[in-house]
């Protein structure tokens, strides 16, 4: 199982994300840097030894302009395999996303405009360049769909159809906040899909990470526990190990 770590820019700065509650963020403290500029941030990440990152351009999502730049320069400074979500929602976007060295865009539910957005997508950049992230908000979909979608399990069910391959399952309740993952709602999805399964909201230390693990969960989206020491670079190379 992969660790990945997340980055939340917001205002050009990196900010530590709690429960969803953008407009109370603040710049991240961490352990492991002095400070919250993002490319100091995102070196500090390949410091423990870390492959990917994930990273959510909150400035984007809340069209308030974007940090593509800051996102290029990461991925050319550290050659991590950046994924992001700037709430890309139309095709010229994504196809500009992808001018800025990234491995993987993320198409978040929170800001999907319509499924046929996905659909579109996979056929044009593939199934291995595009996650899609079922963002959740205590317990309940966050996104416009038809009245007869209801539960993030018939999403899902929908997504795997169309033929997304790899997706996230992310309740922002629980983003931030060291409550532990949502648990009853992944493993509905778990048991119901084939998908590369990526979790994310809440996760605390290594034993959260080991019952991933033992779910055979794909990857596992970190922030908190990694700024504050809960994982440690050695939890890291122990869970990553086949």
């Amino acid at each position: 199982m992969e660790v990945i770590p997340v980055m939340d820019i917001l205002n050009g700065v990196v900010v530590h994300a709690v429960r969803g509650e953008r407009k109370s963020y603040e710049p991240v403290k961490s352990i492991l840097c002095s400070s919250a500029n993002p490319l100091e941030v995102a070196a500090s990440f390949k410091g423990l030894g870390l492959k990917s990152l994930y990273i959510a351009d909150l400035d984007a999502i809340l069209r308030k302009g974007n940090n593509c730049g800051t996102i290029r320069k990461i991925s050319e400074s550290t050659n991590l395999e950046v994924i992001v979500d700037a709430g890309i929602g139309s095709m010229k976007p994504a196809e500009e996303m992808f001018k800025y060295k990234i491995s993987k865009l993320i198409i978040g539910t929170e800001t999907l405009a319509s499924l046929d957005f996905v659909k579109k997508c996979l056929e044009r950049f593939g199934s291995d360049s595009i996650i899609l992230s079922l963002d959740i908000k205590n317990g309940k979909m966050l996104g416009s769909f038809p009245e007869a979608i209801k539960t993030p399990l018939e999403i899902a069910l929908i997504l795997e159809k169309m033929g997304v391959k790899k997706m996230i399952v992310l309740d922002l309740a629980k983003v931030g906040s060291e409550e532990g993952t949502n648990w009853p709602v992944l493993d509905k999805i778990l048991n119901a899909v084939d998908m590369e399964i990526i979790a994310g909201g809440g996760l605390r230390n290594v034993a959260d990470l080991s019952e991933l693990k033992k779910r055979r969960v794909h990857s596992a989206l970190i922030a908190t526990a990694l700024h504050n020491g809960s994982i440690k670079k050695e939890d890291i190379e122990r869970i990553q190990k086949k």
